[in-house]
């Protein structure tokens, strides 16, 4: 939501003859247009009073809302990022990273609602926040620059939801190559014919991708649900039956496995792209942070199970989707053709937020009237990019990691501590012995280790994996 602040100065005659009633000097008319303009903080402010929101959400459904936001195509694969840095060394980290990932996001959250007060507006973006934090910001200098900041958090949503398509592209082409040729060779030798599978999508993809209303497509993510939970329960019995001795699983690996490990299991509880849209639909928004502990509860539940029971049973041999380490009975293979249907389905979903976001941009290069056939030829040209990606890096779980540690270190680490300082820097201040700023720079440093480390091994494995 925008707050336009440009008045429009009348002068009369009068006024001109006599300089004493002539207005303050104005800003000259070419100068730089505030989007967002400061209050004092003696005016009240009801942010949740001033929301229209027509169909608010309560704590329960936002719950589900941001567990559905935060499990994905990461809960199939976070088993071989177990399997990258070791059984127990594994289980620590995805325990810590559930905490911190927690905190980035209550971070974010309540630098946003702070912003509510100051600005007087009831609800914002991702990207809104980034650009008011710095163009409010206490560094003149550094306010020029805000709307490059609201850019790097577009592109990198963009990059991240896009890349999480190619890796729901690769998990549909596997499952439907095992079940045609009933193989679990993916990796040595059969990348070929893995290929030509994902390219076989390409259409159907491309066609579903033409729906442009989410009304047709949002009842199936209740249905997926469904499926993750049996997906969960089904990867603990069926690895419980093969399991070794646990003191036979190698408890750590080597450090290039560790931050291969961490990308994916940063990909796969990450959901800060989908707070703030929770939060500005919730009944009681001052309630976001408990249903932010009981979703990431839930999410890192969900991911140890898999992550630790998926790695023991199945071994150094498991693949990616975990669903293709079951047996071949009746029962698992109907569970990954109906997880196969479903993730193609919501694969839509997932295309729809990103698209919109750059169709947004794209959108005003083009004649209004035109607008129906130029949307239509971006979707399938985007399709065409994903799909061409997933034949180019058909690895999932370097891919996952890629995304995780390239996009999500920013989007979960670096961008929300940046954020923060920006917000608290003035009111209420750094706090003692200046705390809140060197929180936020340890934020800062974990971050950028771990998008240097994390994007160099993933990209690797995914170079000779072409």
């Amino acid at each position: 939501m925008e707050m336009n602040s440009n008045h429009i100065n009348h002068t009369t005659d009068s006024e001109a003859q006599n300089p004493h009633l002539k207005p303050p000097p104005q800003p000259p008319p070419d100068g730089p247009k505030k989007k967002y303009v400061l209050h004092s903080d003696k005016e009240t402010y009801d942010f949740v009073a001033h929301r229209n929101t027509p169909k608010p959400t309560n704590a329960l459904e936002s719950t589900g809302h941001l567990i559905k936001g935060c499990l994905g195509g990461g809960l199939l694969g976070i088993h071989e990022a177990f399997m990258k840095g070791g059984l127990w060394t594994s289980l620590g980290i995805t325990i810590i990273f559930g905490f911190y990932i927690t905190y980035c996001v209550h971070l974010l959250v309540k630098s946003a609602q702070v912003l509510y007060q100051r600005l007087h507006i009831p609800v914002m973006s991702y990207p809104d926040v980034a650009e008011a934090s710095l163009e409010v910001g206490p560094f003149p200098k550094l306010r020029k620059y805000s709307k490059w900041f609201r850019y790097a958090v577009d592109t990198t949503i963009c990059i991240d939801l896009f890349g999480a398509c190619c890796v729901y592209q690769i998990i549909i082409a596997k499952t439907i190559m095992q079940m045609v040729e009933d193989t679990r060779d993916f990796d040595s030798g059969d990348l070929a014919s893995l290929r030509l599978y994902v390219l076989a999508l390409l259409v159907p993809i491309m066609l579903l991708c033409m729906i442009t209303t989410l009304k047709y497509l949002a009842p199936f993510t209740l249905i997926a649900d469904v499926f993750i939970v049996a997906c969960v329960v089904a990867t603990v019995y069926y690895s419980l039956r093969e399991a070794p001795p646990i003191s036979e699983v190698p408890a750590w690996k080597n450090p290039v496995g560790f931050f291969e490990f961490c990308g994916i299991a940063i990909f796969s509880m990450e959901g800060i792209g989908v707070s703030l849209p929770i939060e500005n639909n919730m009944k009681n928004p001052k309630q976001f942070p408990l249903v932010l502990c009981a979703a990431m509860f839930i999410v890192v539940s969900f991911l140890i199970l898999v992550g630790f029971f998926g790695y023991w049973g199945f071994g150094e041999n498991s693949i990616s989707p975990v669903t293709l380490n079951f047996p071949s009975e009746i029962f698992p293979k109907v569970l990954k053709s109906l997880m196969a249907i479903m993730i193609f389905v919501t694969f839509a979903l997932n295309y729809w937020a990103p698209f919109n976001l750059v169709w947004h941009y794209i959108s005003k290069k083009h004649n209004p009237k035109k607008h129906w056939i130029w949307e239509r030829v971006y979707r399938a040209t985007f399709i065409i990019i994903i799909t061409a990606i997933a034949i180019a890096f058909p690895n999932i779980g370097n891919l996952m990691g890629l995304l995780g540690a390239f996009c999500l270190s920013f989007m979960g680490f670096i961008f929300p501590s940046l954020i923060e300082l920006l917000v608290v820097w003035e009111s209420p201040g750094l706090g003692r012995f200046n705390w809140r700023l060197w929180k936020n720079i340890f934020i800062l440093i974990i971050g950028v280790l771990l998008f240097i480390a994390g994007t160099y091994s993933n990209l690797k494995g995914l170079i000779a994996n072409l």
